[in-house]
């Protein structure tokens, strides 16, 4: 197995941030043997589980839900294993939308 040490730093400024960890314990929980059968559970494509190995993507929040369906660890404890300290879990799309009352006067 390799290991990757470069940093992304879209994600990994957090020094605590460790999705392997996460992936690890959701196959030790559903007896799954590789990551090929993890993202058959969680139904994503295959690529998405090594992308999150690598630190190039991020957990999103539907995927923290579904992980949470499919294994009935909290949310809370599913953050706590990847090391991610963030209060708040910000959804993506609610960044960067204008609020419906500020609308350009013509």
């Amino acid at each position: 197995m390799e290991h990757h040490h470069q940093q992304h730093h879209s994600l990994s400024s957090q020094e605590t941030y460790n999705p392997n960890q996460l992936l690890d314990t959701l196959r030790e929980r559903m007896k799954l043997k590789n990551d090929a059968a993890l993202s058959r559970a969680l139904e994503v494509a295959p690529p998405v589980i090594s992308k999150i190995r690598h630190r190039t993507l991020p957990v999103g929040a539907s995927l923290l839900i579904r992980m949470h369906e499919v294994t009935q660890m909290s949310i809370r404890d599913l953050r706590d294993l990847m090391g991610d300290r963030r209060t708040k879990y910000r959804l993506s799309d609610a960044q960067g939308k204008p609020k419906p009352e500020q609308h350009k006067l013509g």
